[in-house]
């Protein structure tokens, strides 16, 4: 039970957290674009294909940025409805998308994004499957306790 308490004031906070990041009304990296490309072109330099470029960074962290909303969901519903996290993650990104396209001009809405975010919901939702099942057999491997 406390876990649970724990996991739902997590996932209200994440909450609040990705809404203002997703809800800016600038683009969140662009105070480091000039930073981020200089390091690109460094990286580059230096050997790193050049695949590795803005948007492969991009997606790469829409993917990282939703892996705890699916985990935290997969966790506070449980084992037997983890994939919930992942569609938790689709319906957060195409809400986010929408609300940008409609009413953030200097936002960019894509398909890829929520492509990119629902990737990062399943993963952590799978993951977080992954440590229930876990902590459950190891849960039930403990031995009784006898008065």
């Amino acid at each position: 039970m406390r876990n649970h308490r724990v996991a739902m004031l997590g996932l209200l906070a994440y909450a609040a957290g990705l809404a203002t990041v997703a809800l800016w009304p600038q683009p969140v990296d662009r105070p480091i674009a000039g930073l981020l490309g200089s390091a690109l072109q460094g990286l580059h330099r230096r050997g790193v294909p050049d695949w590795v470029n803005y948007g492969f960074i991009e997606s790469a962290a829409n993917v990282l940025l939703f892996i705890p909303l699916g985990a935290l969901v997969a966790w506070v519903v449980g084992r037997g409805c983890w994939w919930v996290g992942g569609v938790a993650g689709l319906l957060a990104s195409s809400a986010i998308e929408l609300t940008q396209f409609l009413f953030l001009p200097a936002r960019y809405a894509t398909l890829a994004d929520v492509l990119a975010n629902t990737v990062g919901a399943v993963l952590g939702a799978f993951l977080a499957l992954l440590l229930m099942r876990r902590l459950g057999s190891v849960r039930n491997r403990a031995p009784a306790r006898t008065l």
